[in-house]
């Protein structure tokens, strides 16, 4: 089911500490536009705002991240590949623009 922007950007943030379940492909990346579009505005007001908006928006980002890496069917855990110099962020996002798995998910929960 595709989300809008707003409504992506609001269930990011009501689940904002919640790693179990999954994330839509639209749901992630449209809070992901969000983040970019927030950190950007808040650039420009002032650095101190940016690290605030960015610690902020760093919990959520993680939750919707391993969300979505459930939605393919993988561990939440894999999100640490991304600490992986070069090649790590490139892997993570590979399998975010990766479609849905039909199934439960990598803990056992039932699909969506």
């Amino acid at each position: 089911m595709a989300m809008g922007i707003q409504e992506a950007f609001v269930t990011c943030m009501k689940k904002y500490a919640t790693f179990s379940g999954r994330a839509t492909r639209s749901e992630y990346w449209w809070f992901a536009l969000c983040e970019i579009l927030i950190l950007g505005v808040a650039s420009m007001l002032s650095d101190n705002l940016t690290g605030l908006v960015a610690l902020a928006l760093l919990l959520p980002a993680v939750a919707v991240g391993a969300r979505r890496l459930h939605d393919i069917g993988r561990s939440g855990w894999w999100l640490l590949v991304a600490l992986v110099p070069f090649v790590g962020g490139l892997v993570v996002l590979y399998w975010t623009v990766l479609p849905s798995q039909a199934g439960a998910n990598a803990f056992g929960e039932p699909a969506a």
